[in-house]
């Protein structure tokens, strides 16, 4: 048995959820590409697959194994891409991890140009605002914003992401304009504020003016935690809160939202593409971290 092989069928039928896709996309028999699972759990001495006549699923045994092994084989591609003219032409399956504001807003818009260059990346696209662990989720590159906590990751700032002070038309018609920040603590004021998944605890809203910084936690009824959903929550008049400019211009421009404390700026989020120091060779992971770079630098 060639255990690559193996390896390599089992995991796309694991991807594919069939025999008969996997051993179409290698070009084999559905004969051999069975016989090669059945071979690598002989091997390994464990059941990898359930299979039944509608579906085959994956067993907890083969999940663990997938992962492992996926692993394996997109490090083999890495290393034989470095050494060849693939440098040139990277190809192969990426994993990246994006906001989901960037994603619908900047991201997903920008990929054909992204697959024009580089058509032979597969990309699969994690959207979540919640932090991932790159090396337990095996994901190759993250772009996220905020300072990094994690020190061994390789990190390269590719943006700095402006915030705003913004509430909905409705909202100023019913609560006025609020004159200073502190005045999103008194009580005609709400705000709608954004929680930290990893602490539970709402970001307060920062202001710089003169020198001068402030945090204001706001007196808030409703705290979300996914960026598009807290964008929705201010157009409908919940609340005062601090936005991505990116994500709020077309609603300033339509007249949805409305733009308050303009002297009191926010400081900036630092925005990061970041990957695993064991990804520094893959020709794939360098050719989205230059795309994302000159994205951004566009932006």
């Amino acid at each position: 048995m060639d255990r690559i092989q193996a390896m390599q069928v089992f995991a796309r039928v694991v991807e594919t959820g069939s025999f008969t896709r996997a051993a179409e996309s290698f070009n084999l028999p559905k004969g051999s590409v069975t016989k090669l699972v059945q071979q690598l759990e002989e091997r390994l001495k464990v059941r990898l697959l359930h299979r039944t006549t509608r579906r085959v699923t994956v067993t907890a045994d083969g999940a663990a194994y997938y992962e492992r092994a996926s692993r394996l084989l997109n490090d083999l591609d890495d290393i034989e891409a470095s050494l060849s003219n693939a440098q040139a032409n990277p190809s192969g399956r990426l994993r990246v991890d994006v906001g989901t504001s960037v994603a619908r807003l900047i991201l997903i818009p920008a990929l054909p140009d992204f697959f024009r260059r580089y058509p032979d990346i597969q990309l699969d696209l994690g959207v979540t605002d919640r932090p991932v662990d790159l090396m337990a989720d095996n994901v190759d590159v993250v772009l996220r914003g905020g300072e990094l906590t994690e020190q061994s990751l390789v990190a390269r700032r590719i943006a700095n992401l402006r915030l705003l002070t913004v509430a909905s038309p409705a909202y100023v018609r019913e609560h006025g304009v609020p004159e200073t920040p502190q005045s999103l603590e008194e009580g005609r004021h709400t705000t709608v504020n954004y929680f930290s998944t990893r602490t539970g605890r709402p970001y307060p809203h920062l202001f710089d003016k003169d020198g001068e910084s402030l945090e204001i936690l706001g007196r808030y009824r409703l705290s979300l935690n996914e960026a598009n959903a807290h964008m929705a929550a201010v157009l409908a008049g919940l609340g005062v809160s601090q936005v991505a400019e990116f994500g709020s211009r077309p609603h300033l421009e339509r007249g949805e939202l409305v733009r308050l404390l303009p002297d009191w700026d926010r400081p900036p989020i630092p925005l990061h593409v970041v990957y695993p120091p064991n990804r520094h060779l893959s020709a794939k992971v360098r050719a989205f971290v230059e795309w994302s770079a000159e994205l951004f630098a566009r932006q």
